[in-house]
């Protein structure tokens, strides 16, 4: 169970998103992409589009690849045939731990995930676990430098998602304010607000 979207109000008349459809990136090498997504993490390829568009005042030809999740929505990555356009539109990753996307998984998807990427050799700083409290994480850099997130999400987060949901705006507030007290009581018992 995911604590986040447990217990969301919606708003009469509001209209809001069903579920994330894809999110995209660009890639160098979309074979080894391929292989890192399907082999080593076991998302099955589940659309690839050959497309030729007039894009920003010129034709580009590219490819776009879609990596299937459990709920049907997608990791998505362009490779473009000309290397100006890919010099463009496929600019460096920063490496950074904060730059990444998170992925959710049951416990026993997560292990079996983590197991296949110690089996491909990914070690520190390519793959750490991150214990947040509220979920454990295990983290892996794909081959095109994005850090991709297995998070598992803690059982009591989950059941406290009501009262934290209650509570983030106080919370985001406070913070900006100046007030930087931690409020992890998951992890930081001993210094939460």
């Amino acid at each position: 169970m995911s604590w986040f979207g447990n217990g969301k109000k919606k708003e009469a008349g509001a209209a809001l998103p069903s579920r994330l459809h894809h999110t995209a990136y660009v890639t160098n090498d979309m074979e080894a992409t391929r292989k890192f997504y399907e082999d080593v993490i076991g998302l099955p390829l589940m659309a690839t589009f050959c497309e030729k568009d007039e894009l920003f005042g010129a034709e580009r030809t590219y490819m776009h690849t879609f990596f299937e999740l459990g709920d049907g929505s997608a990791l998505a990555f362009f490779q473009f045939a000309d290397p100006a356009d890919q010099a463009q539109f496929g600019p460096q990753m920063p490496f950074t731990p904060f730059h990444h996307v998170a992925l959710n998984v049951d416990k026993d998807a997560q292990a079996v995930i983590e197991a296949r990427i110690k089996a491909a050799g990914y070690t520190e700083p390519g793959h750490f676990v991150l214990e947040h409290g509220y979920c454990r994480s295990v983290y892996v850099t794909d081959p095109n430098g994005m850090i991709v997130e297995f998070c598992c999400d803690d059982e009591a987060a989950a059941r406290d998602a009501p009262a934290r949901r209650a509570k983030a705006h106080a919370e985001l507030k406070r913070w900006l304010a100046g007030d930087h007290t931690v409020n992890n009581t998951y992890r930081h018992a001993d210094r939460a607000a």
